[in-house]
């Protein structure tokens, strides 16, 4: 069984493949080639920086790496809610990946508050 640390690691994975195929869909538009590159570095940073968190060199290296995972996808929800409303691509289309998006934010803002606990602990 996987561990949580690798559990996040994959759904930042799958998450970002996800950023990758909207951001193709949004090519042919000028407007979407906009948003959607902002969408491509934010989407895609989150799971740089929780990958980049499980080699970090201490518990304050881990939360800030996390903290900024959290912070890109605060942003990515951002973005995603603009394509949305932009009507840019049908919302029935975003709706999962905006649900797994919040979910993360959620996970990322529960890690930090526990290592931040831990921290003070220690």
């Amino acid at each position: 069984m996987k561990n949580d640390k690798s559990i996040i690691a994959e759904r930042s994975v799958a998450y970002s493949l996800r950023i990758i195929k909207v951001y193709r869909e949004l090519e042919k538009d000028g407007v979407g080639q906009i948003l959607g590159k902002q969408l491509l570095r934010s989407g895609t940073s989150v799971g740089a920086n929780i990958h980049e968190a499980q080699g970090a060199q201490s518990k304050a290296d881990f939360i800030s790496k996390i903290s900024i995972a959290y912070k890109e996808a605060r942003e990515s929800a951002y973005w995603l809610r603009l394509l949305q409303e932009a009507e840019l691509i049908p919302p029935r289309r975003l709706r999962d990946l905006s649900d797994e998006t919040e979910q993360l934010i959620k996970i990322l803002s529960s890690i930090i508050v526990t290592s931040k606990k831990g921290k003070r602990n220690s």
